[in-house]
């Protein structure tokens, strides 16, 4: 008989293996978690996964259809834009039959194909002439000058429109008027400036450089072939012989002679000419008064007011349009090299 105190062989057999059973019993339950998981519609990770593959599948299908819609939009507002400036040109075609005081300005570069070149100025001028409403024409002048040419162009039909319409024409010059742009100034019954512009500057320059000497001595040769003894005239890799700067000095004296006769007959007896007046200096406004070459100090304002005696100031420049500005942009821009270089070989006055 065993006491009661002392454990007999099968309790303690009953004692060891509880631990196994709990072991077991704790991987059995472990494994079947994602089974009960499942079972209860709670949904495993692989459900989560795909969820979530659905749904940013979803939102980049709307941000690419949001993009495309955006994308079509903006093409259809840039053909509308497009479209509109070719028909509707922006060449500030206004006219009043009231009386007014008609503009037109002149500001940058004169040039061809600048918005001061002798084809935009010109339209603008003979709409301006020819509104009935305009008591008379004034040039509003800023540009440090240009090509000879235009401005020739330009300062003819100032002439010849004064005399058709029998009407006024001023220019009012606001920071500079210099060389071609005086060319054309020279031409108006009256130049107004402010005390402190830049006028003058009579005289015509050729510029460019010359490389010759940096390239005999890093060792350069320089292959030009023409046709012609003078064809590779004014190139700058080429030596300049004194027979071809004897040519262009005399090509420049003679647009510089052509120039003064303009300012000459223009002004008349107003100028009180000096020595240095052709020489290619510039005043300022108030010592251009002095010397002839302007007539008083003034406005845009005051002249409209005080001499035109038609407050009402209505704008005839002519400016290109968005799709002239666009092919100008984009599609000229191809050649935009070639023009830059040859107008290093052009007469410029400025």
């Amino acid at each position: 008989m065993s006491s009661p105190n002392t454990p007999d062989n099968h309790d303690s057999q009953q004692h060891v293996t509880p631990g196994a059973d709990l072991w077991s019993k704790a991987s059995a339950a472990s494994a079947e978690a994602p089974a009960a998981a499942k079972a209860s519609g709670n949904g495993g990770w692989e459900r989560d996964v795909l969820e979530k593959l659905v749904f940013a599948s979803i939102k980049e299908q709307r941000a690419a259809r949001r993009w495309r819609f955006f994308s079509r939009l903006l093409w259809s507002v840039v053909v509308l834009l497009v479209l509109w400036a070719v028909f509707f040109k922006d060449t500030a075609t206004k006219t009043s039959t009231s009386p007014h005081t008609a503009v037109v300005e002149i500001k940058g570069e004169i040039a061809s194909g600048a918005d001061a070149s002798a084809e935009l100025v010109v339209a603008a001028m003979r709409s301006a002439f020819e509104d009935s409403g305009s008591r008379a024409v004034v040039l509003l002048i800023n540009s440090p000058g240009g090509s000879p040419v235009q401005a020739g162009i330009i300062n003819d039909e100032m002439t010849r429109l004064k005399a058709k319409y029998n009407k006024p024409l001023y220019a009012v010059v606001e920071e500079s008027c210099a060389s071609a742009a005086y060319y054309i100034a020279a031409a108006a019954d009256e130049i107004f400036v402010d005390k402190a512009s830049i006028v003058g500057s009579i005289g015509v320059l050729m510029d460019g450089f010359g490389f010759t000497g940096v390239m005999d001595k890093v060792g350069v040769e320089r292959r030009l072939l023409t046709a012609g003894e003078n064809k590779g005239f004014l190139d700058p890799f080429s030596p300049m012989s004194a027979q071809q700067k004897e040519f262009a000095l005399q090509m420049l004296e003679q647009i510089h002679q052509q120039f003064i006769g303009v300012v000459k007959a223009g002004r008349g007896d107003r100028l009180h000419e000096t020595p240095e007046m052709f020489s290619g200096l510039f005043w300022t406004g108030q010592q251009a008064v002095e010397l002839g070459l302007a007539d008083k100090l003034g406005s845009l304002d005051f002249v409209a007011r005080e001499v035109v005696k038609a407050e009402e100031v209505i704008d005839y420049t002519r400016r290109d349009n968005v799709a002239e500005r666009l092919a100008k942009r984009f599609g000229a821009a191809i050649g935009e090299g070639s023009v830059k270089a040859m107008r290093g070989l052009v007469p410029s006055i400025r």
